[in-house]
């Protein structure tokens, strides 16, 4: 008998986290109901715009169109206007990106021209609240979004159609194309 072969890091931990993800969608689509346009409202133009780019940065999909990540950004709407600590939080953290690339750029955060410039700018904000927060949040709201479903081939909860088991289980192709 022989044994399957062990996936090796980097497939493992994408196969983990399209799992999370796909679990975790079970329930919550219905209550996935981005409203980027409110969030711009009060979040502010700019701050919402900067943190559409961090979005992108921090899970980059280059077939994924910027209206899923500013959809993503999107569920801040509701909570920033409920909660003005998370609403300061999501400002002065684009304060700080903008800091920090006008120092090293002079340039605002969402001008910096390259992905890569704006990753050095992210990476001396990895161990904040700011990019914790983001980073938790961004990793649904990202990735339970119907349209982003389609991008990967994810078809979608399958709970109320008895599972995968006898529906596709072992069919996926999409880990080939990340």
């Amino acid at each position: 008998m022989t044994s399957p072969q062990q996936p090796k890091r980097r497939q493992f931990f994408k196969i983990a986290s399209a799992g999370t993800v796909a679990s975790a969608s079970g329930t919550i689509p219905m209550l996935f109901m981005p409203n980027a346009a409110l969030a711009e409202e009060v979040l502010g133009s700019d701050v919402f715009k900067t943190l559409t780019k961090i979005a992108r940065d921090i899970f980059p999909h280059d077939r994924f169109e910027d209206e899923l990540y500013a959809n993503a950004v999107g569920v801040y709407a509701d909570q920033a206007k409920a909660d003005a600590g998370l609403k300061k939080m999501l400002q002065d953290g684009v304060t700080e990106a903008n800091q920090t690339a006008s120092k090293k750029f002079g340039k605002s955060y969402a001008e910096v021209g390259t992905e890569k410039e704006r990753l050095e700018v992210l990476n001396t904000m990895v161990k904040t609240p700011f990019f914790g927060k983001l980073r938790g949040d961004l990793v649904v709201s990202l990735y339970n979004q119907p349209a982003v479903w389609a991008k990967l081939g994810y078809q979608g909860p399958s709970a109320d159609k008895g599972g995968y088991l006898h529906r596709g289980f072992d069919d996926q192709n999409w880990m080939e194309k990340i």
